[in-house]
């Protein structure tokens, strides 16, 4: 598995010292920049190509009556990104990112992880591959965002399983459950907690779910061995990436959280996995749609690092 460059990082915190600026002035900016360096190799690190995948799936749980909205809105929600009408497709285009959606066996939900696994063994595998295959290798930079009705809860079951709490913890509104819907919801996600004990990464993937879920795994592994650096979208893309700590506590080196959503669960879980978000915006849609603004950041961050004069080059003396 590709680790960190420290060299090119060394390289490019020395650069950033020689900026025509105050050292440090432009705060996580200059961190962002290495960052980036460290995992592309190379002290002037770039994004000619930034690719972003968005992976659907559907729950057996969402008939339990636990999202304001049926599971056909998964695919229609696919049919209205592949048509270029979500709000996904004005970030990617806002922040020069290549989109790509992939519909993961949409007729044929994950089972009900309150009465068994919500996948078997082989599914998990199958899910994590098609993530894996999505990944274009030649990328520069990849972010990951999802789409799937009760997704919201399979995320707070995840993240409750890596990190431990009560469903109550981990729970939200996602789409806009309240109420006797919320309680149903965390019902849901008690239940699911109590029948499994998953030990591993695949077991938990197989216990909860989802396929887009296990998708993002994939894609997160497969860009690590291309040392690609991911940014990851809000609560339940975070959750999805978080099985993984539990075979590699460094599994997620590569990785950046874009922002935190508003999604009541997604503060902890950032605690636990010890990130910081790129950005706070109070957004809580998913779709990759906070990795997206976030990539815009990025940008900025690499455009000063590699576009600005130094020093000397200036003119500027001291």
């Amino acid at each position: 598995m590709r680790q960190f460059d420290d060299n090119a990082a060394k390289a490019a915190r020395a650069r950033q010292s020689q900026l025509t600026k105050p050292a440090g002035s432009l705060g996580r900016l200059e961190d962002l920049a290495v960052f980036m360096a460290g995992w592309q190799g190379r002290d002037r690190p770039r994004i000619d190509r930034a690719q972003a995948l968005v992976f659907a799936g559907n729950h057996g749980i969402a008939a339990r009556g636990i999202s304001p909205f049926p599971m056909a809105v998964t695919q229609a929600m696919v049919e209205n990104f592949r048509a270029g009408g979500a709000a996904i497709n004005q970030l990617c285009r806002a922040a020069g990112a290549d989109l790509s959606v992939h519909a993961l066996d949409l007729d044929r939900p994950t089972a009900d992880f309150t009465q068994g696994p919500a996948m078997d063994p082989s599914e998990v595998a199958q899910a994590m591959q098609a993530g894996a295959d999505a990944v274009d290798p030649d990328a520069d930079i990849l972010i990951l965002g999802e789409m799937g009705i009760g997704n919201s809860a399979v995320s707070a079951a995840l993240a409750a399983a890596v990190f431990g709490g009560r469903a109550e913890d981990w729970v939200g509104p996602g789409t806009g459950a309240a109420g006797d819907m919320l309680a149903r919801k965390t019902l849901t996600v008690a239940e699911g907690l109590a029948r499994h004990a998953p030990t591993n990464a695949r077991e938990t993937l197989a216990a909860f779910g989802g396929r887009e879920q296990a998708a993002i795994c994939g894609a997160i592994l497969r860009a690590r061995e291309a040392a690609i650096p991911v940014i990851l979208d809000g609560f339940i893309c975070s959750a999805a990436a978080s099985v993984l700590t539990r075979d590699d506590k460094g599994a997620l080196d590569h990785c950046l959280i874009g922002h935190e959503s508003a999604e009541p669960g997604h503060r902890r879980l950032v605690a636990a996995l010890g990130m910081q978000p790129v950005l706070s915006l109070d957004m809580r849609l998913g779709e990759g749609s906070g990795a997206a603004v976030a990539l815009m950041v990025l940008r900025a961050a690499l455009e000063c690092h590699n576009g600005m004069a130094t020093f000397a080059e200036a003119g500027i003396a001291g």
